[in-house]
């Protein structure tokens, strides 16, 4: 394929709803393009951007996937995104690799959740978007009803520049209000388009929405505007001058009408990409770290070359392969570049441009470019890599940290052999979830973003890997501790035939504050017990300390104090004061009013206001202490600590109360005591399980 210059390429990621049609829309541009021979399907299974088993299993893009068309003179970049609340963090990765993005809405349902995250993220970015009112073909299909569900959402400034030709069944073409002509389609799927008049049928509204138009653009513009006041009109130059300046600095998001699913209205909206959407160079230069210190990056070919890896995936036969969005400069396939992250060398594995999980060979890398290359040692998600010595960092990706953990249990020690290596490769993908043994419990834990990403992790590990796995609920890092003080004597005494055994002991417990962990203090006097049997006392508590009275948990926050004891010349040795060490401690602990400990979170609750109320009630029945609130954008942030065992189940129930529009984060706060009748029935599940025996409870 011919080479691009950067005010030749579009880059847009689609965003929008689950389900709403980005990945069919996709599919319909790349056949129009000549990409594919077929319009491909979502229902079959065989569109180009949704290619992982689990995507065509359940009919959902569940990962962020690139391709591009040729169109007319230019290149447009595709980057299909997720669209549902668990996957989210691959759309806003994406985000940073485009110049603008296409909002695709449901021409049945309108503005939905997902809608409305999306456009939060474009917010934050400050990226131009048009808007594609998609399935203008399905029953109850209301373009109009869908404009004013926009407008309502998201302002006056999303405006049509194209209405479409009938509705529902009817749906047949689209009119473009800057050139006052119709395209109608045939309705086969092929894509075949007829220019003409504007029918009579939607002729009022055409000139209706034009006037409309017009009026925004000369609004954006002091210049346009006296014109327009002077002349009450603009030409068709300035309307499309105009309006393209207006869509750049966010003034004006133009909105379109397409059936992706029979292919109407697609060719004449990839026609509005190369026509008003910015390109690399229209979008400016880029903040970036140039030698430790704030700059920007210029998008030239002359500039030295600078990337941002925003997407890492793995090929069981290329093997890694890093796709990245470059800034500046140019480089060949068998280049060596500079990771500015990791301060290491890479040698490039060749470039390719990606169709889905097709690959195409690209003679360089050059700027404004999305390419692909593999084999990258050192390179993750959210790196730069840069010329050698020219230091410069693009700001790294933020990625949000797993809200959920469960316990993952190999079922079979083949299984058990493989998970180490599947699990990393999974993690070079994905740079939410995570894989940690949890030191209390010794369970191996998967954390992710919320149940559905936990359970599409596992099916990844059965599929790709062979790593077949129960997922169950973690089990809760309980602690147990003191609330008084003991003093008592360890003695372990046996006599045998040969030499026997001797360690005595007196020794003071006492609390710690919270978080202190352990202390040992030594005050022996005297040689009450030698020096060298010292170490084998605090090793005795240290091996004590890792089973409780109450529920066989660890014990923290406590001080040991050694301040007596005895010894036999003869029988006295470093397992004889261990032994001691253990008995001491143990009835120390049942002396010093023993009590068990919880992990306690800090939870940022995410939601629209009028849930508030809700959430808040949910939180206190779930012993929670809202400790502040905030507001970001049209978002509410409740702030709470909550019991971990409290947490488990509360991302189904979040879901419910705000429809999918809530989400959550949580992190370790601090442990705190648990109830005294909840602690009943924590002794008793010990029991249940073998941690304790009876009389130990």
């Amino acid at each position: 394929m011919k080479d691009f210059a950067a005010d030749k390429i579009r880059n847009i990621a689609l965003i929008g709803h689950g389900s709403c049609g980005k990945t069919t829309l996709a599919a319909a541009a790349l056949f129009d393009a000549g990409v594919t021979s077929r319009l491909t399907k979502v229902d079959k299974g065989n569109t180009v951007t949704d290619f992982e088993p689990e995507e065509i299993e359940r009919k959902i893009s569940i990962s962020s996937a690139a391709c591009f068309v040729e169109w007319k003179d230019g290149k447009i970049n595709l980057i299909d995104t997720p669209g549902y609340s668990n996957f989210l963090w691959d759309t806003s990765a994406a985000l940073r690799a485009v110049d603008a993005a296409a909002v695709v809405v449901d021409a049945v349902a309108g503005v939905e959740v997902g809608t409305e995250k999306v456009w939060e993220m474009l917010e934050e970015f400050s990226l131009p978007r048009m808007i594609v009112i998609d399935k203008m073909d399905r029953e109850n299909a209301n373009f109009g009803r869908a404009v004013g569900s926009v407008q309502q959402f998201f302002g006056r400034q999303a405006v049509p520049v194209q209405i479409p030709i009938g509705e529902e069944k009817n749906f047949r073409g689209v009119v473009d209000l800057i050139s006052g002509k119709a395209y109608l389609y045939e309705k086969d799927e092929s894509g075949k388009v007829a220019e003409g008049p504007v029918p009579a049928e939607v002729k009022d509204d055409a000139d209706r929405r034009l006037r409309e138009l017009v009026e925004m653009i000369a609004e954006s513009d002091e210049k346009l505007m006296e014109k327009y006041l002077e002349s009450g009109e603009l030409a068709p130059g300035e309307v499309l001058a105009g309006l393209k300046k207006a869509i750049l600095s966010r003034q004006i998001f133009p909105i379109f009408a397409v059936s992706g699913g029979l292919n109407i209205g697609v060719q004449t909206w990839l026609d509005g990409i190369i026509a008003l959407m910015p390109s690399p160079i229209e979008r400016g230069p880029v903040a970036a770290t140039i030698g430790g210190k704030d700059g920007t990056i210029e998008p030239s070919t002359e500039a030295p070359f600078a990337a941002l890896v925003f997407k890492t995936l793995s090929d069981p036969y290329t093997g890694r392969i890093s796709l990245m969005r470059v800034f500046s400069g140019r480089t060949n396939p068998d280049s060596t570049l500079a990771n500015s992250a990791k301060e290491a060398d890479e040698k490039l594995g060749g470039l390719f441009f990606l169709q889905g999980k097709g690959q195409v060979p690209a003679g360089q890398a050059q700027t404004g470019d999305i390419l692909a290359t593999a084999k990258l040692k050192a390179t993750a998600t959210g790196d730069t890599l840069m010329a050698k010595g020219s230091e410069i960092a693009i700001p790294r990706i933020k990625f949000p940290e797993p809200s959920i953990s469960f316990a993952i249990e190999p079922k079979s020690r083949a299984d058990e052999d493989k998970i180490s290596q599947a699990s990393h490769r999974i993690m070079e993908e994905d740079p939410t979830v995570s894989f940690e043994r949890d030191p209390d419990s010794a369970q191996l834990l998967i954390s992710g973003g919320g149940e559905l990403h936990v359970r599409i992790i596992t099916e990844k590990l059965k599929k790709r890997y062979n790593v077949d796995v129960d997922l169950k609920p973690p089990k809760i890092s309980y602690k147990e501790t003191i609330k008084g003080r003991a003093d008592v004597q360890g003695r372990h005494k046996k006599q045998t035939g040969g030499r026997g055994q001797f360690g005595d002991i007196w020794i003071k417990m006492e609390p710690l504050p919270r978080g202190k962990d352990f202390e040992f203090e030594d005050k022996i006097f005297g040689g009450a017990i030698p020096r060298n049997f010292i170490p084998s006392v605090e090793k005795g508590m240290l091996e004590a300390r890792k089973k409780g009275v109450l529920a066989g948990y660890q014990v923290v926050d406590f001080k040991i104090i050694l301040y007596d004891g005895s010894y036999h010349d003869v029988d006295s040795s470093d397992i004889a004061f261990k032994i001691a060490a253990h008995k001491a401690f143990k009835l120390a602990m049942q002396q010093a009013k023993p009590t068990i400990l919880e992990p306690v979170m800090n939870v940022e609750v995410y939601t629209p206001e009028q849930y508030m109320g809700d959430i808040m009630g949910n939180l206190n029945g779930r012993r929670g202490k809202v400790s502040g609130m905030e507001q970001k954008g049209s978002m509410r942030i409740l702030k709470a600590v909550v019991p971990m065992s409290e947490m488990l189940d509360f991302e189904p129930t979040l879901t419910s109360i705000t429809g999918g529009r809530g989400s959550f984060v949580m992190e370790f706060s601090h442990l705190d005591e648990v109830p005294s009748h909840l602690q009943q029935k924590i002794i008793a599940e010990a029991v249940k399980e073998g941690r304790v025996r009876q009389e130990e409870e």
